[in-house]
């Protein structure tokens, strides 16, 4: 499918944190004009530096749970934020719920207002600790509603629900992706997600650490690969839910193994507690964006992993 954003009017919520950065840059790139919007809970300024002074590039700062600035003839609203690594979202769990309900709305209700599309990124999450491997589309998930982990997973599921309502109801056009498991440049440090902390303790010469024996599995995709995806389905009619990942699955043990090989480390691996209702597999059947979007990831896990460690070797040295 032809991906056409040359005069787009986008507002991307979260377009400081991980994924927004690379969104807007490859909005940027399409074309388009872009304002970012961000509370900075998670995200940072310093994700997007280097876009404030590239023409059409406007950084605004405000929580989108509480309202959403509008810079009116907006063509297409990206809805990306949301705290999405396990240690921000379990020490904000209520501001996790706000912006995945009143957050959702808000950026729903602007779409609206302006008959503009609007691209709402949920999460594999919402699949929980699945049942059916490799995760469908039409799989309804099994999921904790109470446990630590529900203030996503289920904030997630009603911003989907919610997304629907206005689609179904208002007529508002949407689609939604499912995003998997995404790294490369620019993730924090400190987010306690897979790569970024296996990569972090390698390069420090600390034991890596694996939760339970490391059997469990994930599917990594490459963050532009992720963001080709979105921009995709921003161009597209298709409605959704979308799986959006790498079908490429590996355990934990098998990615510290990687990563202590691709860093040249002496690290250890130490195998520490498994996080309650973490998800024991998890990979996408991606046929259905294959189909409509015309997507594959491209970028191979041992090129990709190696991009991310030159850039945490230049984040550490700096």
């Amino acid at each position: 499918m032809s991906v056409d954003l040359a005069g787009a009017r986008v507002l991307v919520t979260g377009g400081a944190g991980f994924v927004g950065s690379w969104l807007c840059e490859r909005l940027l790139d399409e074309g388009a004009t872009v304002w970012a919007v961000d509370s900075f809970m998670t995200g940072s300024p310093d994700k997007v530096a280097h876009l404030v002074r590239r023409p059409g590039f406007t950084l605004v700062e405000a929580d989108v749970s509480e309202t959403i600035p509008d810079p009116g003839g907006v063509t297409h609203v990206m809805h990306l934020a949301c705290p999405a690594s396990p240690v921000h979202y379990l020490r904000l769990p209520l501001e996790t719920l706000r912006v995945a309900s009143n957050g959702t709305v808000n950026a729903l209700e602007l779409a609206e207002r302006h008959g503009a599309r609007l691209v709402l990124a949920s999460t594999s999450e919402v699949y929980g600790d699945p049942l059916e491997h490799p995760q469908r589309e039409s799989y309804w998930g099994n999921v904790n509603p109470i446990g630590p982990r529900s203030v996503y997973d289920e904030g997630k599921r009603f911003a989907e629900a919610t997304t629907m309502a206005f689609h179904r109801e208002r007529g508002v056009d949407v689609g939604i992706a499912r995003i998997f498991n995404t790294y490369g440049p620019r993730m924090s440090v400190d987010d306690g997600r897979v790569v970024p902390t296996f990569l972090h303790q390698a390069l420090q010469g600390k034991p890596l650490t694996v939760a339970g024996d490391g059997s469990q599995t994930r599917s990594l995709c490459w963050v532009e690969d992720t963001v080709d995806g979105l921009v995709r389905l921003a161009c597209s009619n298709e409605v959704g839910p979308v799986n959006l990942g790498n079908d490429a699955e590996t355990t934990m043990l098998e990615l510290a193994e990687t990563v202590v090989h691709l860093t040249g480390s002496r690290s250890s691996i130490e195998h520490v507690a498994l996080p309650q209702d973490d998800p024991k597999v998890r990979r996408p059947d991606i046929s259905h964006a294959r189909r409509t979007l015309g997507w594959v990831p491209t970028m191979t896990a041992e090129e990709g992993l190696k991009r991310t460690v030159r850039w945490m070797e230049e984040l550490l040295a700096g």
